[in-house]
């Protein structure tokens, strides 16, 4: 028995012996399959870097701006504010009343369909001055594309053209109407929303917004375009309600203005029509036309207050940005990476060859077998 054991031990110690050296002849001769066909995965590799360079220049060159903002913080909402209100004896309550646009939502702002149709119509002009027109007719009519793109979508644009044969044509309204799009105003969207983007760092609050365009030029102009209509959205959010105050109390103050004068004029006239009476019913009305006059004096003096604390609030609550980086031409383009799609196109090749020589080729054979002899 204890022979037999000694056997079996023997054996299980030379098969675990033998089985990293399998592998190692395994892996050996598929290191010598690949380098037995190295010219052939080579001359692969050679014609992926002539389609590599071909894709790299057939896509059209795109250029990026960045800007940099930062918002004015202020934890202390109406600190001067409520001073002035005091000396009026007016209790202004600042710490009512959050913001409900967060940096956060700066994105969503900037890609929503009325942000974005709102840029149709700012003119731009490339960097050589051969275009100039207006942003819409820009992505609609020069945007280039690879010379792919247009075989891909011929078929497409042939059968849209024989459909439109059989309908009847759409009269389009001169007005663009954000509520109800046509198809090429949407593609139009679509494709600014995705040329435009926005991110906003949480630790330190600075918001950088980018626009990438086909022209340099077009795409710094577009980006300070942006930052503008963005700062005057939030601005426009956030003083609202105090602007609508203002144009009361506005309103208000001028009522007042004249309800004081006409009580002043009254009681100039009725002074001087009976300056010489003494009788006490001529003095009541004095008086009283008196007291009308100072109590529309006191009112309208009390409203004018009120409109330069309202106009105060306006300009307290205006939020403030700081152009951290500003708007540049850019030199160099962003897109396409050529190094990066011709490193990519020859990696492929060269692991598709590989993998062709180690694994596709005897499976290819096994699968063929009774077509192919040979193999």
């Amino acid at each position: 028995m204890e022979d037999i054991k000694r056997k079996d031990a023997g054996m299980s110690d030379e098969q675990q012996n033998k089985r990293p050296q399998e592998e190692e002849i395994d892996l050996l001769e598929l290191a010598l399959k690949v380098w037995a066909e190295r010219r052939w995965i080579l001359k692969c590799c050679g014609y992926a870097v002539i389609v590599g360079l071909v894709i790299a220049f057939s896509i059209p060159k795109e250029y990026t701006t960045s800007v940099m903002i930062a918002p004015e913080a202020s934890d202390n909402k109406g600190g001067s504010l409520s001073s002035l209100a005091s000396l009026a004896g007016i209790s202004l309550n600042t710490s009512s009343g959050s913001d409900a646009i967060y940096p956060d939502l700066y994105p969503d702002i900037v890609s929503s369909t009325p942000f974005v149709t709102g840029l149709f119509d700012v003119p731009v002009r490339d960097m050589d001055g051969e275009i100039n027109t207006t942003l819409y007719d820009y992505m609609n009519e020069y945007q280039r594309s690879a010379w792919w793109s247009y075989i891909i979508s011929a078929p497409f644009k042939a059968l849209g053209w024989t459909i439109s044969l059989f309908k009847e044509s759409e009269a389009e309204g001169d007005k663009l109407d954000p509520f109800q799009l046509t198809k090429e105003q949407t593609d139009i969207v679509k494709a600014l929303s995705d040329h435009i983007g926005v991110s906003v760092d949480k630790k330190t609050g600075v918001t950088t917004i980018s626009v990438t365009m086909q022209d340099p030029r077009i795409s710094a102009c577009l980006t300070d375009t942006v930052v503008n209509r963005l700062q005057s959205y939030i601005i426009d959010y956030r003083t609202n309600k105090a602007r609508k105050d203002f144009h009361f109390q506005e309103k208000l103050f001028e009522r007042k203005k004249k309800e004081y004068e006409q009580a002043q004029e009254n009681y100039a006239r009725f002074a001087d029509a009976n300056k010489n009476i003494i009788l006490q019913s001529y003095r009541a009305e004095q008086v009283r036309l008196e007291n009308e006059m100072n109590l529309a004096y006191q009112v309208y003096t009390s409203v004018a207050q009120q409109l330069q604390i309202a106009e105060a609030k306006v300009q307290e609550i205006t939020p403030v940005y700081t152009i951290v980086e500003p708007a540049t031409i850019p030199v160099k383009s962003s897109k396409p990476s050529k190094a990066i799609i011709l490193i990519g196109i020859i990696f492929l090749t060269g692991m598709g060859c590989i993998g062709w020589v180690i694994i596709g080729r005897d499976l290819f054979c096994s699968m063929r077998k009774k077509e192919i002899p040979d193999c």
